[in-house]
Order: structure tokens, then sequence, then C-alpha cells
């Protein structure tokens, strides 16, 4: 018997070869679309955001509360379809593109939703990046907690499946990038410049220590709120945050960036 899911994983074994997968696109509340996670890969992105709220053992995905159904969960939205294209691709999410980063936020109480997922990282070990004694284990997936983080317990870790989301005020943060690999931050709360005329000088050197600084300690960089609505000033804002070297574009249109990315050879 055919099922649902049997048929969008088919649709996407036939497409995925066809598929460029872009190093800077991170599909923001991901679970929206019409197909969580498949619609994203569908067009190459690389980075995708779940919120996650703990109702009893379970990791349930959901934007509000009043939205949470028990079926969507994290396991299987997200951590199955994973796991079972990285068998597909021979341990990777895309074959012969080393990063996929899955940002976890974490909307119910930090340490015991946390605590669950921690968990059940820990049974897909196999996919997931670690850090532990012996340092940082690279695999097919990168987890990044954001929202409610416990930043404290997860310091405390001899072993994690996650990394935790950073802010600007973590720049200059003497945590190793392995705790905080990610500074992700509201753009408007930072930048006037909304794309467009000419950014203003003092906020492109803002700009470029922020990229400057976070790279220097092997962190990725993310801005949230940028413009939406397609426009030639959200084209001219990605197009500085790309010549900046910011590392993740953020948005809810995935064919728009696509298609930004690929015009600019990316």
């Amino acid at each position: 018997m055919i099922t649902g899911l049997s048929i969008v994983v088919m649709t996407v074994v036939l497409t995925q070869a066809n598929v460029t997968p872009l190093a800077q696109a991170h599909a923001h509340n991901d679970y929206l679309h019409e197909r969580p996670l498949f619609d994203a890969l569908a067009h190459g992105f690389t980075s995708v955001e779940a919120d996650v709220f703990l109702v009893g053992d379970q990791l349930c995905v959901a934007h509000e509360a009043r939205e949470i159904r028990p079926e969507r969960t994290l396991r299987s939205l997200y951590l199955d379809p994973l796991r079972e294209r990285t068998r597909r691709n021979g341990g990777r999410i895309y074959p012969g593109h080393t990063r996929f980063l899955l940002l976890i936020d974490l909307k119910s109480a930090a340490e015991p939703t946390y605590l669950r997922l921690h968990e059940t990282l820990a049974e897909y070990r196999d996919l997931m990046t670690s850090f532990g004694p012996e340092g940082r284990e690279d695999k097919a997936v990168l987890v990044v907690v954001s929202g409610n983080r416990p930043f404290e317990l997860m310091r405390s870790q001899e072993t994690r499946y996650a990394g935790c989301d950073g802010r600007l005020t973590d720049l200059d943060s003497d945590a190793p990038a392995g705790l905080i690999p990610l500074i992700s931050d509201r753009w408007l709360s930072h930048f006037t410049w909304r794309g467009e005329g000419p950014m203003p000088d003092a906020e492109a050197q803002k700009l470029e220590h922020i990229v400057q600084a976070a790279h220097e300690n092997s962190r990725l960089v993310r801005f949230w709120a940028t413009p939406e609505v397609r426009s030639p000033a959200r084209d001219a804002l990605w197009r500085h945050l790309l010549v900046a070297g910011v590392d993740l574009l953020n948005t809810d249109d995935l064919e728009g960036l696509q298609a930004f990315l690929l015009a600019h050879g990316r």
C-alpha cells in the first residue's frame, strides 16, 4: 500500500538529483509550509526551523500552543525523514554537501523541554553532530537550540547533540563554538536599513564587525525579521548580507530565496 508519506518520499528521491543545495538558505518557521521539511529540501535549503512544545513525553511541532496536534511531532516531521534521507545519500542530507542545520526553537519550559529533546536526539545519534569529551564529531545534521535555551544546563553536559543559538550579546563570549555555533538576532533591533537606498556607512561597518567577530570564533551568523515582501529592496538587503558574509538568509519565501541565490551563484 502506498501512503501519502511514501509518495512524498518517492517524489523527493526523483527530484533531489536536480536540486542545488544552497548553503545560505534558512527556512524560517519551516513547519508552516504545506510539506514541512520536504518543501525546503525540494528548494535546496540547508537549514530549517521547527518550534516545539513538550506535551507529556512528546515534542510537538507548532507555532502556538493552541495549534498543537499530537501527530505533528519532531520525530515524524523531521527526525525520521532526515534519517531516511541520510541512509539514501551515504550519510548526508544532500550528496556531497556537508552541512545541514536543524534549528529547534523551544516554546515550552526550557529545562524539561530540552532534557526530553536531548533524550530524543540521542536516539538519532547516527545522524547528529555531537559534542563530547573528545570534541566535536560532525555528522549529517547540526542541531541548534533556540527560544527558551537552558544555557547553563547545556554547558554542564559532558555529551550534547545540540549547540545553543547565541545572540549579538554573545559575540564576545568565551563559550566555545561547540556550545554557541550560531549567532542569531532580530535585524530591526540593530539596523534601520531595509534595503532602500544605500546602507548607512555606520550600519555597514557594524554588520562587518558582527560577521568578523563571529567568524573569528567559528560561529555562523543569521538575522531574522528581515524584509519578506518580494521587492528590489529585499533583494538589495539580501545582496548586502551575502557580500558581508552572513551565513544564513532567513525567509518564509522558499521559491524567492532559491531563485535569488541561484541567480547570484550561490
